[in-house]
């Protein structure tokens, strides 16, 4: 018997021992309902308690845990009943307020990766300025390219100039992305530390016009504390995710002078973009493989092998290097990733070998379930394979993301051009 048919049964056996059925179509007595609950009758005249939100129960006289026990959030997020009035279209009993960093309807991702600030897929084309600051004669540039987090030399940092009375540096995302945070550094300019101590944040999706983050009691715009020497580093996680194209920092009050190194922090809209597992190492060497391996004056133990190709890989053999360099397109790098995966985009790399500089310029990229048919990446509409473009030295990431995400367990990289020698590091990303 149907759960419904059941309870209904029941109470109105409970109703009729106590001689307070009513006739079809009324009420019948709501003293026997406790809470508030209604006693009715069905059209089979049946009597049941209708109990107010918040109760259960033949009776009504059982609290109503409610779609949030237990609570269907994800790391800690809390759960909101939501009021019947603010449903809309689409039926949901509850919201999760996602704590900051992560995204989802269940806040079951993580979106805290760098963007590219740091790893330089975020070109030097997409970072500007209100203005620079020239030293030493006007020879150096302390541009605003050279932002990025952890950068060396004497020279890497952006410094507004001393006339900037409203300075700010911007980064152009080429696209929407989802914006969770952002860390910053200061830098060392003539051996006196510089820093940014409190700043703005803006963001715009067409770059014209921009919006602050407005502060937790909506009063205005929040500014957010940043650092408070030249070499540590400042997180700072924002309450809502921006989905933006634009993003600008506006310095409120600095340290000498307005010098800055920083990371975005974020993830693409689609929530999928996290590494796959090749920096990491959680990809295993065995399934990282390859058409060939260079091997250095013919000795294994200087072979430049397949597992080798992680993202930012150190040692003197730190990447995958092709036996040879086949105008034929013949040479591969392959990632079995266990199982099937959303592959969303990667992240290309070169290396250099005895001081010469080398890495894939263009490539195409295959995928498969099997590992013996494959399919090699095409656009929406296109008829030929997508060419992708790759790195243009040997230590900055190049990220591209694939406008349709693949869907399989092996992904192969297609060396297309390159310079000196077929040599690569990479990340996959998806989910």
């Amino acid at each position: 018997m149907p759960e419904h048919c059941l309870l209904a049964a029941l109470c109105g056996a409970l109703l009729c021992a106590s001689g307070l059925l009513a006739a079809s179509g009324d009420f019948c007595d709501s003293s026997i309902c406790l809470n508030g609950g209604t006693c009715l009758l069905d059209q089979e005249s049946v009597s049941y308690c209708l109990c107010p939100e918040g109760f259960t129960g033949l009776l009504c006289n059982e609290t109503e845990k409610g779609p949030c026990s237990p609570n269907p959030c994800y790391h800690n997020a809390g759960c909101q009943v939501m009021d019947s009035s603010h449903r809309g279209d689409v039926f949901t009993s509850y919201t999760c307020d996602c704590p900051p960093g992560y995204v989802g309807i269940h806040c079951e991702s993580k979106c805290m990766t760098g963007l590219g600030m740091e790893g330089g897929a975020i070109a030097d084309s997409q970072i500007s300025a209100s203005s620079l600051y020239l030293g030493f004669l006007g020879l150096q540039r302390w541009a605003p390219e050279l932002a990025r987090l952890h950068r060396s030399g004497i020279v890497n940092a952006w410094t507004a100039s001393n006339y900037d009375r409203k300075p700010w540096i911007q980064v152009n995302l080429l696209r929407k992305m989802r914006v969770t945070g952002v860390v910053t550094q200061g830098a060392s300019r003539a051996g006196s530390a510089e820093y940014v101590r409190t700043f703005k944040v803006a963001y715009s999706p067409d770059g014209r016009k921009f919006h602050f983050i407005q502060d937790e009691e909506g009063s205005g715009d929040k500014v957010f504390e940043g650092n408070v020497n030249n070499r540590g580093l400042k997180l700072n996680l924002f309450s809502t995710p921006l989905e933006i194209q634009y993003v600008r920092l506006y310095p409120m009050i600095c340290y000498r002078a307005c010098t800055l190194r920083f990371e975005l922090l974020g993830c693409e809209l689609n929530g999928c973009s996290e590494p796959l597992g090749l920096k990491d190492h959680t990809i295993p060497d065995r399934q990282i493989t390859a058409s060939s391996s260079y091997k250095m004056w013919g000795l294994r133990a200087l072979s430049w092998f397949p597992f080798f190709a992680r993202l930012d890989n150190q040692g003197k053999i730190n990447a995958w290097t092709a036996q040879g360099n086949s105008p034929n397109g013949t040479e591969w790098l392959q990632v079995d990733l266990g199982s099937e995966k959303q592959v969303t985009g990667i992240i290309t790399q070169g290396a250099r070998d005895m001081g010469h500089i080398q890495y894939v310029a263009s490539y195409k990229v295959a995928y498969s379930n099997n590992g013996i048919n494959w399919t090699e990446y095409k656009e929406p509409g296109a008829t030929d394979s997508k060419i992708f473009l790759g790195n243009l030295d040997n230590n900055s990431h190049k990220k591209n993301v694939f406008e349709t995400p693949l869907f399989a367990r092996y992904v192969r990289v297609l060396p297309v051009s390159w310079h000196n020698r077929i040599t690569l590091r990479l990340e996959l990303l998806g989910c």
